[in-house]
C-alpha cells in the first residue's frame, strides 16, 4: 500500500482543506443521507416489498455517490493542485488513484489482489 501523503503537513494554519468551500452543502447531503438510512430501516421493520427497499437503497448509493464525487473534485481541485505547488504531487496523485480505484471496486496498485 503506498504511503499516505502526512495529514501533519497540513499543520500549518493557511492550509485550508479544499471541501470547506463546500462544507455547508456537505453537511446538508449527509444529514439527507442519514435520513434515508432511517427511512430504508423503517421500511425494513414495517416489513415492506423488496424492490421498494431496492429502490430506496439505490437512491442512497446515488446519494453518497455524489457526497463521494463532490469531496473528490475538491480534494483535486484544491488539495491536489497546492501539493503540486509545493512539488509533492505525487504522492497525493497515488493515494486519488488509489481511493478512486477503491471506490469502483478494482484493487489497489500494489495489493496482492491485483494482477
Amino acid at each position: 500500500m503506498p504511503e499516505t501523503p502526512p495529514r501533519a503537513a497540513h499543520a500549518d494554519h493557511s492550509f485550508r482543506h479544499s471541501y470547506t468551500k463546500d462544507k455547508a452543502l456537505l453537511v446538508r447531503r449527509l444529514a439527507r443521507i442519514e435520513g434515508q438510512v432511517r427511512g430504508i430501516a423503517r421500511m425494513t421493520e414495517r416489513e415492506e416489498y423488496c424492490v421498494d427497499i431496492l429502490h430506496q437503497t439505490a437512491a442512497l448509493r446515488a446519494a453518497v455517490d455524489a457526497v463521494s464525487i463532490l469531496v473528490l473534485e475538491d480534494h483535486v481541485q484544491g488539495c491536489v493542485r497546492t501539493a503540486a505547488e509545493r512539488g509533492e504531487a505525487d504522492r497525493y496523485v497515488d493515494e486519488v488513484v488509489d481511493v478512486v480505484r477503491r471506490t469502483l471496486g478494482r484493487p489497489v496498485r500494489g495489493s496482492k489482489a491485483a494482477g
